[in-house]
């Protein structure tokens, strides 16, 4: 046998050194990242991430490590861990046994291999998706592998191109169903699911917002569990986000009505009053970029108003932060009257206090320099305020 054919004999021993170590890692172990989980064969599918961390949505482990944690980027990179992973001199004695293979037999070692690489294949995004799916519209599904795949679904929609996947096989739809579910759990997975999805993606916001999610979940905003509220809260806002048709429908379905209830109940869980504040600012800085579009009529409600100017009483810092920012953005807009908000909001009143209390916090070392940002907003914000006022009180001449 000449070199070339030692050559390839070798590449296929270590091949199949390979994909059969790969083989019992996957037969042995349960925590071998070759697949993803699904309600189907549990064992063959690993998802690594925890669901519950509200700062960012869990990656998927389908990289390419050096071990076998997630599968190989490259045949060469199989090999090289292959080689890595052998006995030297086992492995000489094994290559001296392949120089004696015949050709049929070493044809037969390949279509073997192939088959074995077939069935170690990873499945692309989009069928793990439908996997997740199928698993969702099965209604004997227990409901903990009902859980199992939401928590797939809001790992895999993080990419912009498997949200839009997501709204071709049908997920939408299936989604918003879940938010009717009995169990608290699958709505809030559902309300997330929906929010990343929609984030910054025009197309499926337009998607979800033609099935009339909207309304579902600006009234799962009330729910009695605070984490399906905060999640339902955090969809809705993904929803209208730089959308001018989604936030004139949020207006429709009183969406506003929604929001400053959630700016005036100082007992209600605060993450629901940060994500409400933030919204508010973020719906008027739409606005502002969008003058040629008329201003949602809720944003020069002396009510609403009220409530915003109201939330600078907290004690909560990052609160705080969020309303100036939200006053400072609503100032700017042509239908906000300073008048209005001196005389029926009280906003001179509660900046000066304001200031009495950043006073005291920037002499805190741990708050210092948390608290002299806010103080430069708020003065950014007084600054606007007087500025708008001197105009409307102006005496013509």
């Amino acid at each position: 046998m000449g070199r070339r054919s030692i050559a390839a004999a070798l590449c296929m021993l270590l091949l199949t050194m390979t994909v059969t170590a790969m083989a019992e890692r996957v037969n042995n172990s349960s925590s071998a990242g070759l697949f993803w989980s699904t309600a189907k064969e549990e064992e063959d599918l690993l998802r690594k991430a925890d669901p519950n961390d509200d700062s960012t949505a869990a990656s998927v482990v389908n990289e390419r490590d050096d071990e076998l944690d997630g599968g190989f980027s490259s045949l060469d990179g199989m090999l090289q861990w292959a080689i890595g992973h052998s006995d030297p001199v086992k492995l000489k004695e094994t290559a001296q046994d392949v120089q004696r293979l015949s050709l049929s037999e070493l044809k037969k070692r390949q279509l073997e291999i192939k088959e074995l690489m077939e069935r170690l294949k990873m499945p692309s995004d989009a069928q793990l998706m439908q996997i997740a799916l199928d698993d969702l519209n099965n209604s004997s599904l227990s409901l903990e592998d009902r859980h199992r795949a939401l928590q797939e679904l809001l790992v895999l929609v993080e990419p912009i191109d498997n949200a839009n996947d997501l709204c071709k096989l049908g997920g939408l739809a299936v989604l918003i169903r879940e938010l009717n579910h009995p169990d608290t759990d699958v709505r809030k997975f559902s309300a997330w699911i929906l929010g990343e999805a929609s984030q910054n993606n025009p197309f499926v916001q337009k998607q979800i917002l033609e099935l009339g999610a909207l309304m579902k979940l600006i009234k799962m905003v009330k729910s009695s569990y605070i984490e399906e509220a905060v999640k339902a809260l955090y969809a809705v806002s993904a929803l209208i986000r730089n959308n001018l048709a989604g936030q004139e429908l949020f207006y429709a379905e009183a969406g506003d009505l929604m929001l400053q209830d959630l700016l005036r109940n100082s007992s209600i869980d605060i993450r629901l009053r940060r994500k409400a504040v933030f919204l508010v600012g973020d719906l008027v800085e739409c606005q502002l970029e969008n003058t040629h579009k008329a201003e949602l009529p809720f944003l020069s409600n002396h009510l609403f108003l009220k409530s915003v100017v109201d939330i600078t009483a907290s004690t909560d810092l990052d609160l705080q932060e969020k309303a100036l920012v939200a006053i400072k953005n609503l100032l700017q807009l042509r239908t906000t009257e300073a008048l209005v908000l001196r005389d029926f909001c009280g906003l001179d009143g509660a900046l000066e206090r304001l200031r009495h209390q950043l006073k005291g916090l920037i002499q805190e070392e741990d708050r210092k320099d948390y608290a002299m940002d806010v103080e430069t907003i708020r003065r950014e914000v007084e600054l606007i305020f007087h500025s708008k006022l001197r105009e409307e009180t102006k005496v013509p001449t």
